[in-house]
């Protein structure tokens, strides 16, 4: 498989034109409500206790009561152990629960253990999968290796959709970030995702920028949409609208919904949550007014 060159000079250069563009204030109240319905509200920490996910299933369903038209978020993301619970938590809400997989976020571990992993969490009730791949045998070279077990994931995942983390911050150049998601999607992701939010950088605009592409080249070709999942460092309104029009012109419409596009960052859904806040009542509600996700 050939991956093309990229000219990242010319990806930032797309980048700074896209974080000029002027939104007026109807349409920038649209646009943080369809951003606010594309977070997964995430607690990965060995600290983790039921109290905790089940606040956090509460917070997604209910995200602001005073505001009214606000949508709830996109899916609740824990660790397999806690799937049960979110699933009982969620119940009929419409929120989906996510579950991370395959030895996250390392992906060092066998493929026997990785498959056991998603297994659990799928019996358990997720709704979707968020995988890590084998990155030392990425950087190795041993793309095959990759795509297999992307594969025997994607099998094991049953009616779960998968979400593939490339955790872009070890992959060192826009060429491999391009060349991780055309083997993710060849085989059998159903979202591409930027992070694990362990790493550092965790999703940039480039970053994105660039996969994005991959998905518009990969629906040229084959007609099947991919999703997007940039996750970890976006935590302004301001900069999830970015990407929101960044997806908007590299995309289109289409890609515009918690279906093809989400946001990993829980921070961000309290800075939306008070700008809006403040287009409602025209002054800004202080951050103790929102709980610490």
């Amino acid at each position: 498989m050939k991956s093309p060159i990229i000219d990242q000079v010319g990806v930032e250069e797309r980048v700074a034109r896209f974080n000029t563009r002027s939104i007026k204030k109807e349409s920038k109240v649209q646009g943080l409500k369809i951003a606010i319905n594309m977070i997964d509200l995430t607690t990965l920490e060995g600290k983790d206790t039921v109290g905790k996910v089940r606040q956090l299933c509460y917070k997604a369903q209910h995200l602001h009561v005073d505001i009214p038209g606000i949508p709830t978020a996109a899916a609740v993301c824990v660790y397999p152990t806690f799937v049960k619970l979110a699933k009982q938590e969620l119940g009929n809400s419409g929120v989906k629960v996510a579950s991370v997989a395959t030895a996250f976020p390392s992906g060092q571990s066998t493929l026997a253990v990785k498959i056991a992993d998603t297994k659990f969490a799928v019996d358990s009730g997720a709704d979707e999968v968020d995988m890590v791949i084998s990155r030392g045998e990425f950087l190795s070279g041993n793309y095959n290796f990759v795509f297999d077990e992307i594969a025997e994931i994607k099998s094991a995942c049953g009616n779960a959709r998968l979400k593939v983390i490339l955790e872009t911050g070890e992959l060192a150049t826009l060429d491999n970030v391009r060349r991780a998601s055309e083997i993710a999607m060849r085989a059998g992701a159903d979202f591409i995702k930027t992070s694990t939010g362990k790493i550092q950088p965790a999703a940039t605009q480039p970053v994105t920028l660039v996969m994005l592409e991959a998905i518009r080249d990969y629906y040229y070709e084959t007609g099947i949409k991919i999703g997007m999942k940039p996750a970890g460092g976006i935590s302004t309104a301001k900069v999830a609208l970015q990407y929101l029009v960044m997806v908007r012109e590299t995309l289109g419409n289409d890609w515009l919904n918690n279906q093809y596009f989400r946001f990993g960052a829980s921070s961000l859904a309290n800075d939306i949550l008070m700008q809006l806040a403040k287009e409602a009542s025209g002054v800004y509600q202080g951050g103790d007014y929102f709980s610490k996700d």
